[in-house]
């Protein structure tokens, strides 16, 4: 029987990924929640903020914009990168292992709602070396 307290969950509620960038907090995935064909978690961007181009080999990705506004860079498939401005409502599709970077260009800090599928993709992560595990609670 799946765990009712784990299938609602807060960032706050969970670890965090920290980086010089931002933080990466996993609100569904294998670990948190027996999620089994993805996962997912809220990105926060501070102002002037972003992750570099990488990409996640294997895995697709979803970008939700939840607030905040910036710059999605996704390659195209011949490798030529495309940028957008992006803003609160925009679902960024980013396809299988494609090369992919986000900036925030606002005041205030940017909230993305991202998805792996399949899950697993993000725990590379851990191996940048500014990664810092934040425990749960702490901003």
């Amino acid at each position: 029987m799946t765990d009712q307290s784990k299938m609602f969950v807060y960032p706050k509620d969970v670890s965090a990924f920290g980086f010089d960038w931002g933080r990466l907090a996993l609100t569904v995935a294998p670990e948190v929640n027996g999620a089994t064909r993805f996962s997912g978690g809220v990105v926060d961007l501070p102002s002037g903020k972003g992750h570099t181009r990488h990409n996640h080999p294997g895995a697709e990705e979803i970008i939700f914009v939840i607030s905040g506004n910036g710059e999605q860079m996704v390659e195209d498939e011949t490798g030529n990168p495309v940028v957008e401005k992006v803003g609160p409502g925009c679902t960024i599709y980013v396809p299988e292992s494609r090369f992919h970077s986000t900036l925030n260009t606002g005041d205030g800090p940017m909230w993305l709602f991202v998805v792996y599928s399949p899950a697993g993709p993000e725990l590379a992560l851990r191996d940048l070396p500014d990664f810092r595990l934040l425990p749960a609670g702490q901003d």
